[in-house]
């Protein structure tokens, strides 16, 4: 089988011989286990840097969304400041998805060395934003260098901003809810339907809670008098997947208008699974679940490319999600070194169970292996 590198996996003994040899009907033993070499200090040291950086940002989650009150005697004539409500801001909805953010983004930047802790506080001078978008997009944003003044901050956030709009989200945003100003001003709306837009749109292994909507007292001065008012604004509507990155394909078709070939093309993965899998004494029965853990890929792997695959190269016992997610990124491997084109869907979305994803990858299996 190909050499790879799992970073975790790969060293290990199982845990339980017995217990592992169960999960496969007894039909499979281990081959002895090769030496490897231990990685260098200095990458074990960045890699636990990074983790420690991970836990952090976990954490932070915990003062997420304490939202600082407007300062009123600031307010210039015409101005206008909005401020979450205390029902909003205590709406587990809501604060499902500010926690979800930051999950996301914190995961996203670790190898950065940045946590975010404060859905509003810790956005406005751009530099978090500029980063994740840079890393998502795979782009450069020029800007200027860290500048204390808040001209300088705003000059710098219309840069990130346009080149958000102009570059990135176009053609899913007509009139973007957010702009340099509002997010300088620390607007946590704002900054959270921008955020939104960026988990969804670069498909974020997320789900957010559907049709959530917040209310805002909006101040707005008026020579000597402030006024009042109290607004609606949407956070999310209907996800129906992990986010619309990427041109449409005949999954996305068959998921919109065809649920009884939906239904066929099913059936006929599951018939071709469990042709290979039988061989082991394994059969599966639902394609949304059975494959979250990445074992039955990367056995269906070894089965399809005749080689034997050692049980400490993967997580047979799967105890975590980054137990599975190692798997699904260790079967990837298998079948990009097998020739089969890189799959659309990502690691994330077969661990969080997206059929769609999952579909995808089997067939892309079914399409090289369907006569083997």
């Amino acid at each position: 089988m190909p050499e790879y590198d799992s970073g975790t996996a790969s060293s290990k003994k199982p845990k339980e011989e017995g217990g592992l040899l169960n999960k496969l009907g007894g039909t499979l033993t281990r081959k002895k286990k090769q030496p490897s070499v231990p990685p260098e200090e200095k990458q074990k040291a960045e890699e636990a840097e990074i983790e420690q950086v991970e836990t952090e940002g976990r954490e932070a989650i915990d003062s997420h969304l304490r939202i600082r009150q407007p300062d009123l005697s600031v307010l210039e004539d015409g101005g206008t400041i909005r401020v979450l409500t205390p029902e909003s801001r205590e709406d587990p909805h809501v604060r499902e998805i500010v926690e979800l953010l930051l999950y996301w983004i914190n995961d996203e930047l670790a190898s950065e060395r940045i946590v975010v802790k404060n859905i509003q506080e810790d956005f406005y001078d751009g530099q978090v934003i500029q980063k994740l978008i840079e890393k998502l997009a795979d782009i450069k944003i020029e800007v200027p260098e860290v500048s204390q003044s808040e001209e300088g901050q705003k000059q710098k956030w219309r840069i990130i901003v346009d080149a958000l709009n102009r570059n990135l989200l176009q053609s899913n945003v007509a009139t973007p809810k957010w702009s340099a100003e509002t997010i300088h001003k620390k607007d946590v709306v704002a900054i959270m339907q921008l955020l939104i837009h960026l988990a969804i749109h670069y498909r974020a292994p997320v789900r957010f809670p559907q049709n959530v909507n917040v209310q805002l007292m909006t101040y707005t001065k008026k020579g000597k008098q402030v006024e009042k008012n109290l607004v609606t604004e949407q956070l999310t509507t209907r996800q129906t997947e992990l986010g619309q990155r990427g041109d449409r394909d005949a999954f996305d078709t068959l998921f919109d208008y065809g649920p009884d070939k939906l239904q066929h093309v099913k059936s006929s993965l599951v018939a071709f699974c469990n042709k290979h899998l039988n061989k082991i004494n394994l059969e599966i029965t639902d394609l949304e679940t059975q494959f979250q853990d990445g074992v039955f890929l990367i056995l269906l792997m070894g089965l399809l490319e005749g080689y034997f695959i050692p049980l400490y190269k993967f997580h047979l016992q799967v105890a975590s999600n980054e137990e599975k997610l190692k798997n699904v990124q260790f079967a990837f491997f298998l079948m990009e070194e097998a020739g089969i084109p890189k799959p659309k869907s990502r690691a994330h979305d077969i661990v969080n169970g997206d059929l769609k994803s999952t579909l995808r990858v089997l067939h892309a299996m079914f399409t090289k292996y369907k006569h083997a």
